[in-house]
């Protein structure tokens, strides 16, 4: 860890200075730091400042990441580099508007969907029709302003959709194999396999319900 950068791809927690204190001991560069599931704009914004007054409160050990260079940065500077995301598209409401307004409040990570339908598309807990129209728009303004795209918790159709419509990388940011365990959230080898051979990111989880029990478990 003295050496590595070392990236949380998922954190969603009550934030507060003991939590980004056990960060910075546990050596963590950067944190994908959820700011938003099922909060409207507004609420979200409340979030986004609530955050960032606490960036500024803790500034000897967290910093604002909103480029590569700030992960590099907060590396060189021994702290946290604090990422916002999203772990649904709620906030966006229907107005495409609201999507660069976010990125301009720093928001890097939206992940679609949060297990069941909106109006991008549908979650992995219910029978996916893909993504929607509006979901389409949405992906390509993500792409434009530069905010990843997340399909961690996002059906498979639906992120088989997202996948082909952007134009830019996509990501499950944290997930784990089907090969594991048989469970909605995780994803096919075919999953895996679409997403890596579109230049995406896969990051893991070790959330106990997707893992497999017992002495055998690989």
């Amino acid at each position: 860890h003295d050496s590595s950068i070392i990236i949380d791809g998922l954190n969603i927690s009550k934030f507060e200075r003991s939590v980004f204190e056990d960060m910075r001991k546990g050596g963590v560069t950067a944190v994908n730091c959820t700011v938003s599931v099922w909060e409207d704009f507004q609420k979200t914004v409340d979030n986004i400042a609530e955050m960032k007054q606490q960036i500024r409160e803790y500034s000897e050990i967290l910093t604002l990441v909103r480029t590569t260079d700030d992960i590099l940065r907060a590396k060189k500077e021994n702290k946290t580099g604090i990422i916002f995301g999203f772990q649904n598209s709620y906030a966006f409401e229907d107005n495409l508007g609201y999507i660069e307004v976010f990125k301009e409040l720093g928001v890097n990570v939206v992940q679609l969907c949060y297990n069941t339908q909106n109006l991008v598309g549908t979650g992995c807990y219910e029978t996916d029709g893909g993504l929607s129209g509006y979901g389409r728009e949405v992906i390509q303004e993500m792409n434009r302003v530069g905010i990843l795209v997340d399909l961690s918790h996002v059906g498979a159709k639906t992120s088989s959709d997202a996948i082909a419509c952007s134009k830019k990388p996509v990501t499950y940011s944290h997930c784990c194999p089907s090969g594991l365990k048989e469970h909605p959230r995780n994803k096919s080898d075919e999953q895996l396999r679409e997403i890596v051979d579109a230049n995406g990111f896969v990051g893991v989880t070790m959330f106990a319900p997707f893992l497999k029990k017992g002495p055998d478990a690989t």
